[in-house]
């Protein structure tokens, strides 16, 4: 671009508009709107900005992918491609239990869909009720998740009915597409067999079948992270509004799908300016000059972590993380690498790692490094697809960074590991980046041997042995009390768990123990009416080595006044019992709060009128007394 081009782009209006929403959303995003007002706004309205993002998206991909759609011949598909990512897909489904595996995220996400399905608010529920056929949410929280997951989900629900399991068929689905478009990514990058390549690295990756099969939001965010670097490359070969349109919106949502994801909107704007700056010219579509406004459900959900410092989860890191102050700091970068070393080089069944994609994409990376440093001043003569895997690779090493700088970020933590995807999608990338350097195809026959000999002789037996999920117990009690649920006949008992959102979300009836600490006269009221078919409370207990005396878990303790009877119980790990106990009768005082009430039988009154109207009155008091 000659040096007067360059200032012509600011003449462009459309370019002028764009930064005023820009400035606008930052505004309204981080300033004009308080705290607890930001968060009620994302609550009513936080599923219609993502529903105007998504069908933006859909009609975007439509308008830039519609001809080839059209011209497509069924009969030239390259079945052996469709063959081998359906393999690697069939692989990290058959091998783990579906089931949800981190239960801190996984379960506000369901929750949070079953609100955006029912009432198309963006709420987790924390306590609700069966009442009189119709389970009503009592009570709920603003969760501090991004909305693109459980929005997804709830579309789900919409089209198939409200089940818990269409998380574990959502991400199924997810699967295959990842493979897919892996497929598609070594395919433009190094060839048909880099594309095999990139499936048969990703389906021998255990820690991939773990989320396959779980009801997280991690699979989707690789999902759209791969397809932003593919959609880029679309805008590098078309240069038009459509293109543009749908890498934008692709970006807008993966920033909707986790936290540290916006992070990937660093490539996308170096992308787009080398192709405004190699065109000459400012691209933009009207959708794009108003996709900053969408993207306020972002920085609004975000006043979360300022409202409560709680949502950081200081000091809640698996092991001893008390001394955390900060969030993010330079302090914990050595420790993280050393746990990064660890987990990526681990045996097998200690970590659900790949020692074959670990080897293979950390020997490419600093090679891929010294490729992007050579071909920086001659990408206009690179493959489109190239030169967004170049540019991406920005957005990888910032994540990764990121991450060895948060306070919680060690790579083998069981609850951590997961954020490790971004990283290996980053190895899958390295290496097919640095593929075509070795021309011959006997090399990369030979690197497709290593990866399938590394899937089956690793990968399917960590996947099929899962011993990394055994140490994670409360993903274990969690698949425990979905064994209970699905033993009772009926849904007509209420739960006591501080976990409530479990049960809530598989719509059962549930409340806290704090709340019945609360409110026990409204339980007693409930039990003296048989309004539940039984009362139960879930507990965990650990055992003393020394003296096997068993000791509550903090916030489980009812009392001494409920008298409980044990129906359940599992030692699920070393020095815990896992206990689901009936509450038999609730006492104060030495009297019984739930026996029946003496005195003479009631008179059911004749007139309809009168029955009418006591039974409106009991109603009433009912849910005022639900516990």
């Amino acid at each position: 671009m000659t040096p007067s081009a360059f200032p012509a782009l600011f003449t462009d209006k459309r370019l002028w508009l764009f930064l005023l929403s820009g400035a606008l959303a930052v505004v309204l995003g981080f300033y004009a709107i308080p705290g607890n007002a930001a968060i009620n706004l994302v609550s009513k309205s936080g599923y219609w900005f993502l529903l105007a993002a998504f069908l933006l998206f859909l009609r975007a991909l439509w308008q830039t992918f519609g001809d080839d759609l059209r011209t497509l011949d069924w009969r030239r598909l390259d079945w052996v491609s469709v063959a081998v990512v359906g393999l690697g897909g069939i692989v990290l489904l058959v091998h783990e239990t579906f089931g949800f595996k981190i239960v801190m995220d996984e379960l506000m996400l369901l929750g949070t869909s079953m609100s955006m399905h029912f009432d198309k608010t963006v709420l987790t529920p924390t306590r609700g009720n069966d009442i009189q056929g119709a389970f009503v949410v009592l009570d709920g929280i603003m969760d501090k998740r991004p909305l693109f997951f459980p929005f997804l989900l709830s579309l789900v629900h919409d089209l198939t009915g409200y089940r818990p399991a269409n998380a574990f068929v959502l991400n199924g689905v997810l699967a295959f597409v990842l493979l897919g478009l892996a497929n598609l990514g070594g395919r433009l990058l190094a060839g048909r067999r880099a594309g095999w390549l990139a499936v048969l690295l990703l389906a021998g990756l255990p820690l991939l079948a773990q989320n396959a099969t779980g009801g997280g939001f991690e699979l989707l965010n690789v999902v759209m992270i791969l397809a932003t670097l593919l959609l880029g490359a679309r805008f590098v070969q078309k240069r038009d509004e459509a293109s543009l349109t749908a890498l934008c919106f692709s970006t807008l949502l993966l920033g909707q799908t986790r936290y540290e994801s916006l992070i990937y909107v660093l490539p996308v704007v170096i992308l787009v300016l080398w192709v405004w700056w190699e065109e000459r010219r400012v691209i933009l579509s009207w959708p794009v000059i108003l996709a900053p406004l969408l993207l306020l459900p972002y920085p609004l959900q975000h006043r979360i972590f300022e409202l409560r410092t709680s949502a950081w989860q200081m000091g809640r890191a698996f092991g001893d993380k008390s001394d955390a102050t900060v969030p993010f700091s330079l302090a914990y970068v050595p420790d993280n690498l050393a746990h990064a070393v660890k987990f990526f080089f681990a045996s097998a069944t200690d970590q659900p790692n790949s020692l074959t994609l670990s080897v293979l994409g950390w020997i490419a990376v600093p090679f891929s490094l010294l490729f992007i440093a050579k071909r920086l001043r001659t990408l206009r003569t690179e493959p489109p697809a190239v030169v967004a895997a170049v540019i991406f690779t920005a957005g990888f090493a910032v994540q990764f960074a990121v991450m060895m700088g948060y306070f919680w970020g060690q790579f083998d933590d069981p609850v951590i590991r997961r954020l490790s995807l971004p990283t290996h999608l980053w190895l899958v990338v390295a290496v097919l980046l640095v593929l075509p350097q070795f021309a011959a195809a006997g090399f990369q026959r030979l690197l497709l041997g290593v990866a399938a000999f590394g899937l089956l002789a690793s990968g399917v037996p960590s996947m099929a042995e899962h011993a990394y999920t055994q140490e994670y117990l409360p993903g274990r009690e969690t698949a425990w009390r979905r064994e209970f649920m699905a033993d009772q006949p009926r849904h007509d008992y209420l739960m006591i768990d501080n976990d409530s959102i479990l049960w809530v979300s598989h719509q059962v009836s549930a409340t806290t123990v704090p709340e019945v600490l609360k409110r026990r006269e409204a339980l007693a009221w409930n039990m003296r009416n048989r309004t539940f078919a039984a009362f139960y409370v879930f507990q965990r207990y650990n055992i003393d080595p020394e003296t096997g005396v068993l000791s509550l878990r903090e916030g489980d303790d009812l009392g001494p006044d409920f008298v409980l009877e044990p129906v359940r119980e599992e030692r699920l790990q070393t020095l815990t019992l896992t206990r689901i106990s009936r509450i038999k009768e609730v006492r104060q005082g030495g009297a019984s709060l739930t026996a029946p009430e003496g005195g003479p039988p009631p008179v059911v009154p004749k007139s309809r009128a009168e029955i009418e109207k006591l039974r409106k009155a009991y109603l009433e008091n009912f849910i005022k007394q639900l516990p």
